[in-house]
């Protein structure tokens, strides 16, 4: 079971793509700034929110792009945010006629990232993280994960449900590597990024980590028709943390 949800009242249709260790609810404030311009879809990725939990077999990544592929009834406009923007990447490449345009949020592409001096960075800062999960720390390791991805609140001044629930999930952040960081679905092959023929926005924070400069320098040097917004003062959850000024871009950028 797909949970989902639609926000909106807009002539021009949305999917919206959540990031990992959340849900749909987390475009709700994103939404409400864009209700005028787009009817906005949302649904929880499998084994999150409200979704059918994953058993464990099959790719992840592959999983996660077949359920988003049964909301593509018509042309529309992807919007994703971190993993959920690696999904949204590779539904614009899998299926082109269907993708109006590409608004990627921090997509964690590491694989675009390979060979820079900020990929090694990035791989020696996650070793903490890795090392709680090979010994089965998984509320420490939920703890490091967010430190470096989350919105930059104290792990321990977050609602007890919301750290269970992250912690509950902090093995799927694993599953997603093959695609990620080994890039199995081939996204980052030779020739294929410059197949995307719609507009694409990339949006990340200032205060972000290094690496999602690098990934979307990589990206916008081989997508044809690309465009870099930077949220001042924001770091990797900008559409929770800075809704109102994410959504200006976005506004923008389709000309709602």
């Amino acid at each position: 079971m797909v949970y989902s949800q639609v926000w909106g009242t807009g002539a021009q249709e949305a999917l919206l793509l959540h990031c990992s260790l959340a849900s749909s609810d987390a475009w709700r404030g994103l939404a409400a700034h864009l209700a005028d311009g787009l009817t906005m879809t949302g649904f929880d990725f499998l084994g999150h929110g409200q979704s059918a939990d994953w058993d464990g077999s099959g790719d992840y990544h592959s999983l996660c792009t077949q359920d988003a592929e049964a909301f593509l009834e018509r042309p529309m406009h992807l919007i994703g945010h971190s993993f959920g923007a690696t999904v949204a990447l590779r539904l614009a490449l899998e299926h082109p006629t269907m993708v109006r345009s590409l608004t990627l949020i921090e997509p964690v592409f590491f694989a675009a990232a390979k060979g820079s001096e900020a990929y090694v960075e990035h791989m020696s800062e996650m070793g903490p993280f890795v090392e709680a999960m090979q010994r089965e720390a998984y509320e420490t390791a939920a703890r490091l994960f967010t430190d470096e991805w989350g919105t930059g609140g104290d792990w321990a001044m977050l609602p007890a449900a919301m750290r269970a629930y992250m912690t509950a999930r902090i093995r799927l952040v694993l599953a997603v590597e093959p695609a990620i960081y080994g890039d199995s679905a081939g996204m980052a092959a030779a020739g294929r990024l410059e197949t995307v023929g719609c507009p694409v926005l990339l949006i990340e924070g200032s205060k972000s980590p290094s690496i999602v400069s690098v990934i979307h320098a990589a990206l916008a040097a081989r997508l044809p028709d690309a465009l870099r917004v930077s949220i001042k003062g924001a770091s990797h959850m900008a559409p929770i943390t800075h809704s109102a000024q994410v959504a200006e871009a976005i506004s923008g950028f389709l000309e709602l």
